[in-house]
């Protein structure tokens, strides 16, 4: 039986149709140097080591929501060429990290991820985050700065603009377990801008598994406060979608600007929400410079 306000996948039939997907995905990175399972305060987080490159500040991914490490698929051959790379699958999601206590608050969200780089023995890394990855690196850079070199997000939500009520209303019915497998992928295609998604995408076969499959009791992301982004006494480099239909670009680029003391904001027109696999030689480069400057 699953424990009240965890995660839990619906079956064991569930669990199997999406590691399915999960390692179909996994094969379709680049291969990596060491996995990980990092005891927290919430559960077991899964990590997984890219390319091990010493002398540089190590890069940590975290992916979006329904996602995990496969998400990274685009992006990781041009990360992993100059930085040893880490990618987290989060806490409370679906995905190979175990959720064993309820996490309740942003300070929680927060502190599993502290305690998971503590227990990776990372004292100082790059974060980059997409989506509710990117919410979830910059809860923690507000709490936890001291471990933080710089911070990069990807089309991040509920950072520096509201996801819209139509997007809220529609992911609140997609995670229904009766939606109808079309639906999702109509979803997910709406959330790509309009590109077909089929199972030729692994990382589409990943999401539409994973919100079949498991079931989320994670509280919503707390809003990223004016307050705590004058704060945030790191550098950070934000990339937005103008297409995007998690948030309003020019919204969230105009309060990036003008709030975070150290922000480079990026705002890519012609980009939906998955500006990451959309963008990816640009991004990887992008940020390469970004982190270069930083450890100048």
């Amino acid at each position: 039986m699953p424990v009240a306000d965890v995660g839990y996948f619906r079956s064991s039939v569930a669990r199997a149709h999406f590691l399915t997907a999960y390692d179909a995905g996994m094969a379709r990175l680049p291969a990596f140097d060491a996995e990980f399972d990092i005891a927290t305060s919430f559960g077991t987080v899964r990590a997984y080591r890219f390319g091990d490159r010493s002398g540089s500040t190590p890069v940590v991914l975290l992916p979006g929501r329904n996602a995990a490490t496969p998400m990274w698929r685009a992006n990781l051959p041009g990360l992993v060429t100059r930085r040893t790379v880490y990618s987290l699958d989060l806490l409370g999601e679906a995905g190979c990290s175990v959720q064993t206590a309820p996490i309740t608050t942003a300070q929680d969200q927060a502190r599993w991820l502290e305690e998971a780089l503590a227990g990776l023995d990372l004292p100082r890394v790059h974060m980059l985050g997409a989506s509710i990855g990117g919410w979830a690196v910059t809860n923690h850079a507000c709490r936890f700065p001291d471990r933080v070199a710089s911070v990069t997000l990807l089309d991040p939500v509920c950072t520096f603009a509201r996801i819209p009520f139509r997007t809220l209303a529609f992911s609140a019915v997609m995670a229904l377990p009766a939606v109808p497998e079309k639906a999702r992928r109509w979803f997910l295609s709406w959330i790509s801008g309009g590109e077909a998604v089929d199972d030729s995408l692994p990382e589409a076969r990943l999401i539409a598994a994973a919100m079949a499959d498991f079931v989320l009791r994670l509280p919503p992301p707390a809003s990223i406060t004016d307050a705590q982004l004058r704060g945030l006494d790191v550098p950070v480099l934000a990339f937005f979608g103008g297409r995007s239909v998690m948030l309003d670009a020019d919204s969230a680029a105009h309060r990036a600007r003008s709030l975070v003391p150290h922000a480079q904001v990026e705002v890519y027109q012609d980009a939906s929400h998955a500006i990451n696999g959309e963008y990816a030689e640009q991004i990887a480069e992008r940020a390469h410079r970004f982190w270069d400057t930083v450890d100048s």
